[in-house]
């Protein structure tokens, strides 16, 4: 059995509580427009990203899972569960979401996870539990820097749909609260630095391959100038006030040796919208 305490091995803090919300959100109608401000790129951005969102939230459930029974520590085994928990919620709605979303817009949901499909089925029959558990810290690590990106640069979701951006909060909400607990469960399983870090450089290729595909086929009946949309939404994205402004020093603290999620303590940032959802998750001290 592995034996873990949080006061040596782990730095998450002891006030974090994981709180599954079992939300459910009325947006199938919403899905079949423009829904952030009326423009493509922008929706396009949200919808791409979702689309890798139930697959993938399976595959951190099944790479965590695999080690539940040798975690002896009582604190993470309990954060194991609410990590476990929060996630089958996300899929579930994801799922809602995407199938609504293709029906609204004549995509076949099949054909765009089966590109995932096939890595993850590769992954599965080929690579062993840690490297699978180590890809999931690292794509953990990047939804929690884009959940933080949510809160800390709000221009990114101003003007969308009022129920979709409740969606997105509760999302990132939920990827914060749980951010360190693949990272502790990989930590404790004796999980190698450099592991973590080459795990990180290949997923940040392949899930920005996946975002820009996805957006590609969702795209692909607009009219206008492609040239104009996506010079444009590169402006929303990285721009002065740009959705995913200031994301590349938090990304980079990965690679550190000494890394952990909660070195980016964002209680506080969090705790702003936690009255939305209910639960005093992230409060700070």
């Amino acid at each position: 059995m592995i034996k873990m305490h949080n006061s040596s091995l782990s730095r998450t803090p002891q006030n974090v509580e994981i709180v599954p919300r079992n939300r459910q959100f009325n947006i199938e109608e919403v899905l079949a427009t423009n829904w952030h401000s009326g423009d493509a790129f922008k929706t396009a951005f949200f919808d791409a990203m979702s689309i890798l969102f139930p697959l993938g939230e399976q595959f951190f459930i099944d790479s965590v899972k695999e080690f539940r029974e040798q975690i002896e520590d009582p604190e993470l085994q309990r954060r194991v569960r609410g990590f476990m928990a929060q996630e089958s919620i996300h899929r579930r709605e994801h799922q809602r979401y995407n199938e609504a979303l293709c029906r609204a817009r004549g995509v076949p949901l099949e054909k765009m996870e089966a590109v995932v499909e096939r890595r993850q089925d590769f992954a599965r029959n080929h690579l062993p539990p840690v490297q699978q558990l180590s890809a999931t810290v690292a794509l953990e690590h990047l939804t929690a820097i884009l959940a933080d990106a949510t809160f800390r640069n709000p221009d990114g979701l101003d003007g969308a749909h009022p129920e979709m951006k409740a969606l997105w909060h509760w999302h990132a909400l939920e990827e914060t609260e749980h951010k360190s607990v693949a990272f502790d469960v990989f930590v404790a399983t004796g999980g190698s630095h450099w592991r973590r870090r080459v795990s990180m450089a290949l997923v940040t290729i392949e899930f920005t391959h996946h975002v820009i595909r996805n957006m590609r086929i969702l795209l692909r009946d607009y009219e206008g100038s492609r040239m104009k949309l996506w010079i444009g939404g590169l402006k929303f994205l990285f721009g002065e006030k740009g959705a995913l402004r200031g994301l590349m020093r938090p990304y980079l603290d990965f690679y550190k040796k000494d890394f952990h999620p909660w070195d980016h303590d964002n209680r506080e940032l969090v705790s702003s919208v936690m009255s939305e959802f209910g639960g005093g998750a992230v409060n700070p001290v």
